[in-house]
């Protein structure tokens, strides 16, 4: 260090300050570099995609006034990963709010499409981050099974998104290269053309996965173990709407085998949790599947991470008491990884934790080990074990980024408020 005097007491406070400012510049440096190159950590401050961890994703949430980006979850734990060979109604899985329905995804119809948008990446890709379940709106459209987002049971050239089986073909090419996944596919069902739907599935190589609905529990008892479905190749469930179509084509009528909670805004009123009205009632015993609906009415990107945070686990404690201590089977949401740090992929751990182990969260589980004997782990400042322990691997991608400021949805809710609109609703 150098010796001060008098003479020199100019030089050695120039000295000073500028140890003061290296000093600081190594800080802000250490800060800026501490956590980049994949070793960002959930909530870990981050400036791109590549600074966070695998399984994560850059963010921000500024409907929470979190507008500085974060590292935030973006895939699933798969539960059988951890804990496996129970009956499938053992486990929590989640599931997309009309899947196709995709911003940014290219008009095929010919004209500009009007509608409302859900999801913000492909259905591949969703699948490839941990959903195991798809909501998909299924017409009658130019001579062809379109997926739709429309009105009044008819699909117009401007609400329409692509013919069904592109999508059915990205199931096809998952279960395919995965062959130790089982996915659930609900049907909103408009499809009116005599065995459609089964041609459809048929034409999209999706029968060899075909779940069949004779050997579907009738009386809420257990379904098979996830291996038993695994091993027969029963690894795709469809659902139609359509009662009809189970004597007919062989699909199962959706509210024959899954309790619903009420869509849309009545489904994310704090404190209540009301049944769909074609479902019997949530407490019912005669179903062992249960299917929670927890998106508004008119979806908007910006507020699905404040959906995703606090409100999401209250309602899950709130339909789980009113379906008589049921944990869903089922997580049905919009834009899925959009969250204040951990979002709907905590909500399943702790989820399927409680229901598989008796512990706060899936991480803490211990395969073979006693009910109740926990690990000891801190959350939520570690990597979801997605890629480590699951038996794929998936990767986290927005089709456009998450914190842009152009909202679809909010020009929709606006055209939609104007009384020449009404004659669609």
């Amino acid at each position: 260090m150098l010796a001060c005097s008098a003479d020199h007491h100019g030089l050695c406070r120039a000295t000073a300050i500028g140890y003061l400012f290296l000093l600081l510049f190594s800080f802000f440096i250490s800060i800026s570099t501490s956590c980049s190159n994949g070793n960002c950590q959930v909530l870990d401050l981050c400036s791109q995609a590549t600074d966070c961890g695998p399984g994560l994703y850059c963010g921000n949430c500024p409907a929470l006034g979190k507008t500085q980006p974060f590292c935030n979850r973006g895939q699933a734990t798969i539960p059988t990963s951890v804990i496996g060979g129970l009956p499938f109604n053992k486990y929590s899985w989640l599931v997309t709010h009309n899947s196709f329905s995709i911003v940014d995804a290219p008009s095929l119809s010919g004209v500009q499409r009007l509608t409302f948008y859900n999801q913000e990446d492909t259905v591949t890709n969703q699948l490839m981050n941990g959903v195991r379940g798809l909501m998909l709106d299924m017409y009658d459209f130019d001579g062809d099974i379109w997926l739709c987002h429309s009105f009044r049971g008819q699909c117009f050239n401007f609400t329409a998104f692509q013919p069904a089986i592109n999508t059915l073909r990205e199931v096809e090419a998952f279960l395919s290269q995965n062959p130790t996944e089982i996915v659930t596919i609900i049907i909103e069902d408009y499809v009116h053309t005599p065995k459609g739907l089964t041609k459809l599935f048929t034409n999209a190589g999706l029968d060899k996965y075909w779940f069949p609905v004779t050997k579907m529990p009738k009386k809420g008892e257990d379904w098979p173990t996830f291996n038993e479905m695994v091993q027969a190749n029963h690894r795709l469930l469809v659902f139609t709407s359509v009662a009809s179509k189970e004597a007919e084509e062989g699909i199962a009528y959706q509210w024959k085998y899954i309790l619903e909670n009420e869509a849309g805004d009545p489904g994310v009123k704090p404190g209540s949790c009301p049944n769909r009205k074609e479902s019997r009632p949530l407490n019912s015993k005669s179903a062992s599947l249960f299917l929670m609906n927890y998106f508004p009415t008119y979806p908007v990107e910006d507020e699905a991470c404040k959906e995703h945070s606090a409100p999401l686990a209250d309602m899950i404690g709130t339909c789980y008491k009113a379906a008589g201590g049921m944990m869903p089977n089922f997580l049905a949401v919009n834009f899925y990884m959009r969250s204040d740090g951990g979002g709907v992929f905590y909500d399943l751990d702790s989820m399927n934790g409680q229901r598989l182990c008796g512990c706060t969260t899936i991480q803490a589980c211990q395969a073979g080990a006693p009910f109740g004997s926990c690990k000891n782990i801190s959350l939520p400042t570690t990597s979801p074990m997605t890629n480590t322990a699951g038996s794929f691997s998936g990767s986290v991608q927005f089709s456009r980024s998450a914190s842009t400021v152009y909202h679809p949805n909010s020009l929709v809710v606006g055209l939609f408020s104007f009384p020449w609109m009404m004659f669609l609703l």
